[in-house]
């Protein structure tokens, strides 16, 4: 059976999830066999897999206490490529959250990183600072970034010690885009995510290279001027909002398209979807709902005001989602254009693509991971990182013995091309608030 794909609109979600769990058996065809290799271990909670886009070839692995390493090919380099431990705190949803490297990084060298820093104002309404930075790759040694380059770019504080959002990641438009969580908390008490005068719960869209605000030393950038919220009541950094916590969101190499996964609250877990070509200001609902579901809609409008996800799942079958990457490589047919997402509790690794006017989901993998982050190499290839005790990062491999799925016709829309169904468990571990 497959879950249940999203319309755009609440309002007939429900009856399009009747008619797909309503429908006939699918054809018989060939699913992706998903199975891991080993690329390295003996990380400590590694949580970003980021490759640089220069032609070396090289994984760098960010682990959450503070520490970038470098993965050549064959070995994991003993000195760290970057650490930032003296200037951040880490524990729980803290610590080093985000890398990027710029567009032009093969002959600028710069690169971008997101970390929690500790509060230093004695202000009792912040708990830390979300801290955005530019670093530069020694000149001398690629190998290596130099410590003193550091340039911070926003600063901003955070009420709660959770919800900080995480990743950051450069747009096909060559701009840098930063994923901020509510604030923390349960339930968005502040009403952070829905409110444009914030930004927290918010996918932000700046131009590093520039400053447009000299009087702010905490904001050292440009803001686009197609921003949505530009001219109008709102922060203009702002190019979505309406998320709880966006831990990981990716662009698709060939499309353009944007891919969220919003962690939930009591019940459900979400991955949002921002087609290619968007003017932005999408409002994806929370804390007026929780997935497709109404969660608080005191002082909210109408369902259709706001985007739904295109995936959910209860937390019946996990606890907070980790999103991914669609597939773009050349090594498994099978697995081209497959969106990867993942539960970080239950271990689960569904696969979703699109089935007629929406997406269809289903788990293709059970494991005992607690998977905190993808990645892709510069060819494309999908990696994964376990966060737990044995901190590893393996490669994704479709083991399937032919490649017919897509081309018979799943990429197309026909989702009765892809059958498989994998048992689930119950989730179990930690759960990320």
């Amino acid at each position: 059976m497959y879950g249940h794909p999203a319309a755009p609109a609440r309002t007939s979600l429900v009856l399009a999830s009747l008619v797909v769990a309503a429908a006939a058996a699918p054809a018989a065809a060939t699913d992706p066999v998903l199975s891991l290799e080993l690329v390295v271990g003996g990380l400590t909670n590694p949580a970003i897999i980021a490759n640089a886009g220069d032609g070396s070839g090289r994984l760098f692995i960010g682990e959450q206490d503070g520490l970038v390493r470098i993965w050549d090919g064959s070995q994991l380099l003993p000195t760290p490529f970057l650490d930032v431990t003296a200037q951040s705190i880490s524990g729980g949803e803290q610590g080093l959250l985000g890398l990027a490297f710029d567009p032009g990084f093969e002959s600028n060298r710069l690169l971008y990183v997101h970390y929690s820093a500790p509060d230093t104002t004695g202000d009792p309404a912040v708990d830390h600072f979300t801290t955005i930075s530019r670093f530069t790759v020694d000149a001398g040694d690629p190998n290596q970034v130099d410590p003193a380059s550091e340039i911070v770019l926003l600063r901003y504080p955070q009420p709660y010690g959770n919800h900080n959002g995480g990743t950051i990641a450069f747009g096909p438009d060559g701009l840098l885009y930063i994923g901020l969580g509510d604030g923390g908390s349960a339930g968005d008490p502040g009403d952070r995510a829905q409110s444009t005068s914030v930004l927290l719960g918010k996918i932000l869209r700046i131009d590093p290279q520039g400053d447009d605000l000299p009087a702010d030393p905490d904001r050292n950038y440009s803001i686009p001027p197609d921003n949505p919220f530009v001219g109008a009541a709102g922060e203009d950094e702002i190019w979505a909002l309406g998320l709880r916590n966006p831990w990981r969101f990716s662009f698709d190499r060939s499309t353009g398209d944007l891919f969220v996964g919003d962690v939930g609250q009591n019940a459900w877990e979400e991955i949002d979807h921002q087609p290619a070509g968007s003017d932005g200001g999408e409002n994806y609902g929370w804390r007026c709902y929780e997935g497709n579901h109404p969660y608080n809609t005191a002082g909210c409008g109408g369902p259709s005001q706001y985007t739904a996800p295109i995936a959910e799942y209860s937390h019946g079958d996990g606890c907070s989602v980790t999103g991914g990457h669609r597939y773009r490589g050349a090594s498994y047919p099978n697995l081209q254009g497959t969106y990867l997402y993942a539960d970080y509790c239950s271990g689960t690794i569904w696969g979703a693509a699109p089935a007629g006017s929406g997406w269809s989901s289903a788990p293709l993998l059970e494991s005992s991971m607690t998977i905190s982050c993808f990645g892709q190499d510069e060819a494309g290839e999908l990696y994964l990182a376990d966060h737990g005790s044995n901190g590893a990062v393996y490669r994704i491999v479709d083991s399937s013995p032919t490649n017919l799925v897509f081309a018979d016709g799943f990429e197309s829309g026909d989702a009765t091309a892809w059958s498989g169904v994998a048992p689930r468990r119950a989730a179990a571990g930690r759960r990320p608030q």
